[in-house]
């Protein structure tokens, strides 16, 4: 099965400048999707593959900075790259503060939207990956019995067996098992294996 090409979703009420772009993704083998308006482009929706936006900042009814904080309150976290022909520094460092990727006034060269696109794709690739990751190790945490989860965090900390057993209340040859069940269902190599995964955890949200 083929991969799918990363999709560039171009969000601008200049026709011109959606045709220019538009040309110059498919020329990389990118997958342009272009938009009219913020409006427009929130209800066709996301495709589940590595993706970007590039957003005019000036747009009509929701601008590319209002949309930028839409995306944010409903977790949608593809990275956005911004073009504007009436750049100003308080509105560019809002942008870059919010996470943008690039702020680039028009005229632009085609090397510097291919560029920023992609960085913006590679950072989208980064996060889903992340994420997939994150997921999986959940699925094999929610596989760990209520004991196994309790030695989990004493086991973490450096505890010994002994030590494990006399806090849960049990026999050190049953943590013993329990260690290695634990170590078995999480796929940790080694302790400190174990570490970062428990880490990871208690940072997702």
């Amino acid at each position: 099965m083929p991969t799918e090409r990363p999709i560039v979703y171009i969000i601008d009420d200049d026709v011109s400048v959606r045709a220019a772009l538009r040309r110059l993704l498919l020329s990389v083998n990118l997958d342009p999707r272009p938009f009219a308006s913020a409006q427009e482009f929130l209800k066709a929706g996301f495709s589940d593959v590595p993706s970007c936006i590039i957003s005019d900042v000036r747009l009509p009814e929701i601008s590319g900075l209002d949309l930028q904080e839409q995306l944010k309150s409903r977790h949608l976290d593809s990275p956005i790259i911004f073009i504007t022909g009436y750049a100003d520094i308080p509105m560019t460092v809002q942008a870059m503060k919010a996470g943008a990727i690039e702020f680039l006034p028009k005229p632009f060269r085609d090397q510097e939207i291919i560029d920023a696109v992609n960085r913006a794709i590679e950072k989208d690739r980064g996060v889903r990956a992340h994420r997939r990751d994150l997921t999986a190790l959940q699925q094999r945490y929610s596989t760990l019995t209520a004991r196994e989860k309790a030695v989990l965090p004493l086991l973490v900390d450096g505890q010994l067996n002994k030590q494990i057993a006399a806090e849960l209340g049990t026999s050190e040859k049953t943590i013993k098992r329990d260690r290695g069940q634990l170590m078995k269902k999480m796929n940790a190599g080694s302790l400190a294996d174990l570490v970062k995964m428990a880490n990871k955890l208690q940072e997702s949200p």
